[in-house]
């Protein structure tokens, strides 16, 4: 982690691709650091985020996408939504932004070694979930059973679609996708991501659960894991949209008594339950 959280890295683009179509497409961003002797004090954790920006553009906060497992590259999943995303989504391989963090604290993956796992991810929510996800497929005999829930409006919206099919194909863990819609040779689920939940019914017998989507999602998914039996300290989620500054500074990211870049992004359920039912 640098020294002065102000200054910026460079990052050279080595790969990118489309997740989805449209105007509020998403776009892959494979990057390396301009200066390859940052790698040697580079270090971050799953759900950690980074102001990535463009000079006379502006910045924004991301997650980083990509395990620490995955060595010499970072990933970030960009959805096109404003005047810095627009930016970002012309560039392309061989050009450079800059990026500064990593910013807020982590899962705890190290501490649900032993126990099974399950995601839950909606659209672009599924972004902070890959590296939790990346990093226990890498490291997969420290954990128990995997089970990936998610869900976009169609099959067309998914992210990281390819890998989705890789993990099928490999069998290391139980993958299952919905469209809100029917479509034609859709071969999964039909209906909103809570209610897949319930018919994966996945059990909260030493069982972690990480979920990350739209907020009206998210809280339907909170309320279908308390009624399938899971305590508040077994779930967890990000709430890395909030983050504005990252450093504590515009105290704009407050949730209750608490602030986002501060205090997470990443929160346990029980550290938010009481404020999420009172503005809910």
């Amino acid at each position: 982690m640098m020294k002065n959280p102000y200054i910026p890295y460079r990052v050279n683009i080595i790969d990118t691709w489309f997740e989805t179509p449209g105007d509020r497409c998403i776009k892959t961003f494979k990057v390396t650091f301009a200066d390859e002797k940052v790698w040697e004090t580079w270090s971050h954790r799953p759900g950690q985020c980074a102001m990535v920006g463009m000079p006379g553009v502006g910045e924004s906060m991301f997650c980083i996408s990509s395990s620490p497992t995955e060595k010499e590259y970072l990933r970030f999943s960009i959805m096109r939504v404003g005047k810095v995303t627009q930016a970002m989504h012309t560039l392309e391989q061989g050009e450079s932004f800059y990026i500064r963090g990593p910013y807020g604290n982590a899962f705890p993956v190290d501490d649900w070694k032993g126990k099974d796992i399950v995601t839950v991810g909606g659209g672009i929510g599924q972004a902070p979930l890959r590296p939790v996800i990346q990093y226990i497929r890498d490291n997969r005999g420290d954990f128990g059973d995997l089970k990936l829930i998610y869900g976009a409006r169609t099959s067309a919206d998914h992210c990281f679609k390819d890998e989705f099919a890789e993990i099928n194909q490999k069998g290391d863990c139980a993958c299952h996708l919905s469209v809100d819609v029917e479509e034609e040779d859709w071969p999964h689920y039909v209906g909103f991501v809570p209610a897949l939940l319930m018919d994966v019914a996945p059990s909260p017998d030493n069982t972690i659960a990480v979920t990350c989507g739209p907020p009206v999602m998210i809280g339907f998914v909170l309320k279908n894991l308390m009624e399938l039996g899971f305590a508040p300290t077994q779930i967890y989620t990000t709430l890395e949209n909030r983050m504005k500054c990252a450093i504590g500074k515009c105290g704009r990211c407050n949730v209750g008594n608490l602030y986002v870049c501060k205090d997470g992004p990443v929160f346990r359920y029980d550290q938010i339950k009481d404020v999420a039912e009172s503005t809910a």
